[in-house]
């Protein structure tokens, strides 16, 4: 799992799928290389392990070839609680599923998503956070 090193991301990898980590919901989007852009997919809302069998359903949907995790900081940069959950949850991703894990900083991305209207500002904050994450690769 690379938090910083975005820029190592190997070029074999295309596809990616990514998470808004919450407790109760998760949001979640898609985007690859070629395109440059997320697309939101939903958001699922489960908490604790009842998650495992919706996130597999997602991953054998959209067959990514890694993952990218929204990781929440302080305005400071400080980290708090939400980012060693968001942390374990990556973790636990790479864990379980044996894909490439890759963390983005977060930081403002539901916020973001609601001032821009969203209808399901999870997905909404998932797409912000793959968008993020794909503009590095170039």
């Amino acid at each position: 799992m690379d938090a910083a090193a975005v820029a190592d991301v190997p070029p074999h990898l295309q596809t990616f799928l990514a998470f808004d980590f919450g407790l109760k919901r998760t949001g979640v989007a898609s985007g690859n290389r070629l395109l440059g852009h997320a697309q939101p997919r939903g958001t699922l809302k489960a908490e604790g392990d009842a998650r495992w069998p919706l996130i597999q359903k997602s991953i054998a949907q959209y067959q990514p070839d890694a993952l990218v995790v929204g990781v929440p900081f302080h305005p400071d940069g400080a980290s708090h609680e939400n980012t060693q959950r968001a942390r374990r949850f990556a973790r636990q991703l790479h864990g379980r599923f044996r894909l490439p894990v890759f963390e983005v900083d977060e930081r403002y991305s539901t916020t973001e998503a609601l001032q821009e209207g969203a209808r399901d500002a999870d997905a909404a904050a998932a797409c912000i956070i793959l968008d993020q994450f794909l503009r590095s690769l170039k």
